[in-house]
């Protein structure tokens, strides 16, 4: 009776695929070796934000009408991941064939491009973290990339803000992208952090080297593309909700999202809340380091097979809570009374003066329209970024930036390999000051960029060229205020940039990959025009606006193997910048006061370095994961190291993944991070740091309870609850002859994570 069933599914399953193929691109999924059905393999086309899941027999259907060449990913537990090009506009039924997942080379689709491509036909460098990555120890979403992926690094200012550094560069040379949009937020401070809920990006996409081809100014380093969660199959509603607790500033985030699809109109809502009190280090807490986090967002649109419309909003907020230590005789932190902090005083979640009050209010507009010879993207935004620093409850620095991007590139389908792309970009940003002090003084800013790519794909070779026109322009407003004063100042700038890629597949284990271009970054505001008190870094900084871009040559190289029971990648890298800006400071240039004054000039400068990683199978279920990076960097006119460069990095690990019968994605891991001692420092800033090794674990197992699926986790970082500075915290001792600068202040100590994730 059970043969006879499924022979009737079989023959029914057969008819409806062909019944449907008339009108709707249909396919079937089957095992490489056994030639077996495989159900259950997930079906993404990014670029139609579609999602499908094979059925029983493999089979899946994408719905009618849908027109244009797009790359598709196969995906399921076990199997390699697999992206291939398909035509919708030949209706052809697609028979997909996977491998194990320790057969060959990952295929994955990225998407931080001019186009949507596979992993091994893009040149450029770029990692892809998924979500199960994202829910490592951290307290932010830059401090988890930073745990994951090789050559990026996090400069901190306590456990709340990181600011990400992609190959030694950070700042205005990294561009983040989120829902389509250049996140703009004041990024030039150091101690600024990123204005993204860790827990919205169903993955990110991180590109390491220049981009200035795709994004303009600004993306020397790299660019973090934040992906949004695809919308669910049509008639389906799904939901997230997860939940964790850190021992380490009692550190709490809970996080919650229901999404769906209804004949295309799609719709998604998710609500993030973080609070924590002083972290911990090794000897003892640090007062008022605290914060709490709150972000609330919201998508409505279509998905049709003319394309995809869909509006984002979002609002985000952060306080954080800071303080500049100061000590009784005793050697105890004392606050402003002049009174020892006590342990009550440490774990009060509410906030004491001085402290941050972040705003970012983010409004996008995303739209992809495919055509039978090519397909439209155009990303419209606004965003209104409110910095609040307070001493009190009246705000001593109110920043208030607003913003408005523009993007739209349309590329044309490949023929016989070749497939052109062009896109045109406008952004303007105006900032007023609204607090008591200035640190720099109402501007406008005004940027356009237009761009061609030509990409021709052979057999086992892809080849890609592009050049790029940008063109800026700055005003800064005058003001005279008692012994505040700003100057009007204009600059109006212009670059031609150009990037050429080739990527070579030696066999089917072997991936080569080149590039060779040219950046640039137009000095932003702050350097332009600073003239005041900027707290957070306990400095007087003052801009010039004579400042010239910086401009970038840049050049790398990188080998991918896969076979069998051992993969690994390996990254070489080059980066010349003339007139690199860079702030510094003479001895005994002080004000009034006696706060360090530091004034921004330019020198050239050279960052080469290399990273990778490796993974070793063992067992079926034991694997040996390993990643690595080391960064040199120099100021060539001054002779002498650059400030805020990560130490070199070995992290060793090994994951025990066992398979059960009730309970699955089971895994248990150890590992250890080793950082080498980082004794190249500009003395400006810095003084040097000690290597040091800190023993992390996590476990995890996943249940269904009542048709659920529940995800349970416990991880530790610092588990020996190691003393030590790393080179990339702001806490850590600063210049010696400058007590303003000479913090001393270690990192955090050990810290586990209880936490949970449901989704149905």
């Amino acid at each position: 009776m059970k043969k006879i069933f499924f022979f009737v599914l079989a023959a029914a399953s057969v008819i409806d695929v062909f019944a449907q193929s008339a009108n709707s691109f249909t396919g079937r999924i089957l095992d490489n070796k056994s030639g077996e059905p495989i159900a259950g393999i997930t079906v993404t086309v990014p670029d139609l934000k579609l999602k499908l899941v094979s059925d029983m027999l493999g089979n899946f259907s994408f719905p009618a009408g849908y027109k244009g060449q797009h790359m598709v990913e196969f995906s399921g537990l076990g199997y390699q991941t697999q992206s291939i090009k398909v035509d919708f506009n030949v209706k052809n039924l697609l028979s997909v064939r996977l491998g194990a997942a320790h057969v060959s080379l990952d295929e994955i689709i990225v998407t931080t491009g001019i186009v949507s491509s596979s992993s091994r036909r893009n040149s450029t460098s770029i990692t892809v973290v998924d979500k199960q990555q994202l829910l490592e120890p951290a307290t932010n979403i830059i401090d988890a990339l930073a745990k994951l992926a090789p050559g990026v690094a996090a400069i901190t200012t306590g456990s709340s803000i990181a600011k990400p550094v992609i190959r030694g560069l950070s700042s205005n040379r990294v561009v983040t992208i989120n829902n389509g949009i250049k996140q703009q937020g004041n990024q030039w401070g150091d101690e600024h952090g990123i204005e993204v809920d860790q827990y919205g990006a169903d993955r990110v996409e991180i590109l390491r080297g220049a981009a200035s081809l795709m994004y303009g100014s600004d993306a020397l380093g790299g660019v973090i593309n934040f992906l949004e969660p695809l919308v669910p199959e049509n008639g389906r509603i799904k939901g997230e909700l997860l939940s964790n607790y850190s021992t380490n500033a009692g550190l709490t985030s809970s996080s919650a999202m229901l999404t769906g699809n209804r004949n295309g109109f799609v719709w998604r809502g998710r609500g993030t809340y973080k609070n924590a009190y002083s972290f911990k280090t090794p000897r003892g807490y640090f007062p008022n380091s605290g914060f709490n986090e709150t972000n609330i967002s919201a998508m409505l649109g279509l998905n049709k097979s003319w394309g995809y419309s869909h509006i984002n909003a979002s609002f985000f907020r952060n306080n954080i809570g800071f303080y500049e230590p100061d000590f009784d005789a005793q050697g105890n932190y004392i606050d402003a009374d002049g009174m020892p902090f006590t342990r009550p005083d440490y774990k009060n979640r509410r906030l004491a003066f001085p402290k941050q009050d972040i705003r970012h209010y983010k409004l996008s507009w995303n739209n992809q329209l495919h055509f039978n010879a090519g397909t439209l993207k155009l990303d419209m935004g606004y965003q209104n970024n409110q910095r609040r620093e307070m001493d009190n409850p009246v705000p001593n620095l109110f920043l208030d930036l607003h913003t408005f991007t523009m993007d739209a590139k349309y590329s044309l389908n490949e023929m016989q390999g070749w497939q052109p792309v062009f896109g045109v970009s406008i952004d303007g940003s105006q900032n007023v000051n609204k607090g008591a002090e200035f640190l720099l003084p109402d501007y406008h800013s005004l940027g356009t960029g237009t761009f061609a790519y030509l990409k021709k794909s052979w057999l086992k070779t892809t080849a890609n060229a592009g050049v790029r026109y940008d063109y800026r322009f700055t005003k800064g407003e005058p003001y005279i205020k008692e012994d505040e004063a700003f100057d009007r100042y204009k600059n109006d700038f212009s670059n031609v940039s150009f990037a050429l890629g080739l990527t070579h597949q030696l066999n089917p284990y072997l991936n080569v990959k080149m590039n060779i271009g040219n950046a640039f970054r137009s000095p932003n505001p702050a350097e332009l025009s600073s003239n005041g008190e900027h707290e957070g870094t306990f400095r007087y900084e003052i801009g010039s606006p004579n400042l010239k871009p910086e401009k970038s040559y840049q050049s790398d190289i990188s080998v991918d193997y896969n076979r069998g029971v051992f993969s690994g990648s390996l990254s070489v890298y080059t980066n010349f910048i003339n007139d690199y800006i860079y702030i510094s400071s003479k001895p005994g240039d002080e004000t009034s006061s006696g706060m360090a004054i530091y004034r921004y000039g330019q020198v050239d400068a050279q960052l080469s370095g290399f990273e990778g990683d490796f993974n070793l199978r063992i067992l079926p279920v034991l694997t040996f994961e390993n990643l690595f990076s080391y960064t040199y960097a120099k100021n060539k006119t001054l002779d002498r190291p650059l400030p805020f460069i990560p130490a070199g990095r070995i992290k060793n690990g090994l994951k025990f993944s066992p398979s059960f019968k009730r309970w699955n994605g089971s895994y248990l891991k150890v590992g250890i991070d080793n950082f080498l001692k980082q004794n190249r420092v500009d003395t400006e800033f810095e003084t040097a740091v000690a290597g040091y090794t800190l023993l992390n674990a996590a476990i995890g197992t996943g249940v269904k309870v009542m048709g659920l699926q529940l995800q349970l986790y416990v991880s530790g970082n610092n588990l020996l609850n190691k003393k030590y500075y790393d080179a990339l915290s702001r806490l850590r001792p600063g210049r010696l002859d400058h007590k303003d600068l000479t913090l001393g202040v270690y990192n955090p100590g050990r810290n586990i994570i209880f936490g949970f994730i449901s989704s149905f």
